[in-house]
């Protein structure tokens, strides 16, 4: 059994989730979905970062405790990825004590391995990045991301010798050439590794809301490196319940393109300093946007566009956790930015979901009701269906394994089209009952099985569904990949249920 160790960001909580965040972790979830099916030991991790100066002044604005404002704001994302059936296997919080033990113990291991040091910064910081920048880097001294007026600050803080794992991480890289996808990505990475690293500050002493440093009672750890560790603190590093051994080697972080160069630069030359070898791989995604605009929980600075916020419960409220899962997973490719908007979640719906997969379900349901009475005839050996589908499974699976949902969908959706032109073909609806007519509704049954189990990782409330009108046992997940996905498994004899429409049409006017 292979093992597969997924991690998503870990989101803010200075504001609730939003669609954007729910878009990388609906395609984690399918991702870690997909490992499940195909037989992997999998563990799939969420969960929220709450230290910060940002943090506290969203506290400070709501007139709370920092401890108040991220017990509330955590919980809105767990209930967010409740009702987005997100299947975590652990949600972590970084003000949890496993997380602060795990944070002194990894730091202080580089600090006793000489990579930390004492000095002074000066220079320029985006409270809403929670990240420096140098002039050259910045929009005249903006911020490029927030495009707020950066702040010029000034304090006594420990570096760490980012400096001193350049050539480190170019033989790295090199070496690993799939580290980090899409190669865009990769290529960025390596093109800032080349650019020169300079040292970097890990603590502060201007805020108080932070993990302690072990050696220094003034400082706490800047928010980026205390939250970089969750990954570990999760696996039980340095900590009586360790598992870094089991996972560490199978680990894969889904990440924003706008922490690339944490994931892929800062942390991999922190686990090099503790002497642990860096993630095993990083897949980067790209922004959902409006109107060109970046989503975001937070309006820009004055005189900037403003971020729009959309709330991915209204959401899932309006059109249906399956399809907005759908939609999220099929309209952008895991790596590229898209284009979000209703419209667009209207048009998947209708088009893929009502017209192509709902109408197939529809339609073979009731020829099977009214002209086999009810039961399900069995698939024929050598169907017409049979090629394509072989192709299509076979497709899919080599997509999910490369962190490609919408393609692994795009071959899922090529299977229903072959199987409502192979309906068309020989028109059912319209033959008499008989071992003719069964043979048809026998293929089309089984090339819904074969879909069932290929949608389960995107949809899987609806992959029950439709599980269940087959009237098969079990759920389509319960049975491995590679077993399940053999042609000619539907049996005979099964009863078949039409229900209601599954994806009743959106109007226009709606």
């Amino acid at each position: 059994m292979s093992r597969f160790y997924l991690t998503t960001p870990i989101y803010y909580v200075n504001d609730a989730p939003h669609v954007g965040s729910a878009y990388t972790t609906v395609n984690a979830d399918a991702l870690a979905r997909w490992h499940r099916l195909a037989g992997d030991d999998v563990k799939f991790l969420t969960g929220t970062d709450e230290h910060g100066q940002k943090m506290a002044d969203a506290a400070a604005k709501n007139g709370v405790s920092p401890k108040e404002w991220t017990d509330r704001t955590s919980e809105r994302f767990r209930l967010a990825w409740d009702v987005l059936n997100i299947s975590y296997d652990d949600f972590i919080r970084t003000t949890e004590p496993r997380h602060y033990e795990t944070v002194q113990k990894f730091l202080s291991t580089i600090y006793d391995n000489g990579y930390i040091y004492k000095d002074v910064y000066k220079g320029l910081y985006c409270v809403s990045c929670e990240d420096y920048y140098t002039l050259e880097a910045s929009d005249d001294g903006r911020c490029p991301i927030h495009h707020s007026v950066l702040t010029q600050m000034e304090e006594e803080n420990w570096f760490f010798r980012l400096s001193a794992f350049q050539d480190r991480l170019l033989d790295y890289f090199e070496a690993h050439p799939g580290f980090v996808t899409p190669d865009t990505k990769y290529n960025e990475a390596l093109s800032f590794i080349k650019g020169g690293l300079r040292d970097i500050s890990i603590t502060r002493t201007s805020i108080s809301w932070g993990v302690p440093v072990p050696w220094d009672e003034r400082h706490v750890f800047y928010v980026w490196y205390d939250a970089l560790i969750n990954y570990l603190s999760a696996i039980g590093y340095g900590r009586d319940d360790d598992e870094v051994e089991y996972w560490w080697p199978w680990s894969n972080h889904l990440i924003g393109k706008e922490i690339l160069r944490f994931h892929t630069v800062w942390w991999p030359a922190m686990c090099m300093a503790a002497g642990l070898d860096p993630v095993h791989h990083v897949h980067v995604n790209g922004w959902l946007l409006i109107g060109g605009e970046k989503l975001g929980k937070t309006m820009a600075a004055e005189g900037a566009v403003k971020i729009t916020d959309i709330e991915p419960i209204a959401l899932s409220q309006e059109f249906g956790v399956d399809p907005l899962r759908y939609y999220l997973l099929r309209d952008t490719a895991l790596g590229n930015d898209g284009e979000f908007s209703l419209e667009g979640i209207a048009a998947r719906y209708n088009t893929d979901l009502a017209n192509n997969l709902g109408n197939l379900v529809a339609r073979v349901a009731a020829v099977v009701t009214s002209k086999c009475a009810g039961v399900g005839p069995a698939p024929r050996s050598d169907s017409s269906l049979r090629e394509v589908a072989d192709a299509v499974t076979a497709d899919a699976a080599r997509a999910w394994e490369r962190f490609a949902p919408q393609r692994a969908l795009e071959a899922t959706w090529e299977l229903i089209g072959a199987t409502n032109a192979y309906l068309e073909t020989h028109a059912p609806w319209k033959m008499e009952p008989g071992d003719a007519l069964e043979a048809v509704m026998g293929d089309a049954l089984e090339a819904i099985r074969l879909v069932a189990i290929l949608i389960s990782p995107a949809m899987p409330g609806v992959a029950e569904e439709i599980w269940r009108r087959l009237g098969l046992d079990a759920s389509p997940s319960a049975v491995p990949f590679t077993t399940a996905v053999t042609w000619g498994q539907y049996p005979r004899g099964r009863h078949v249920t039409k229900g209601d429409s599954l994806f009743p049409r959106i109007q226009s006017e709606q």
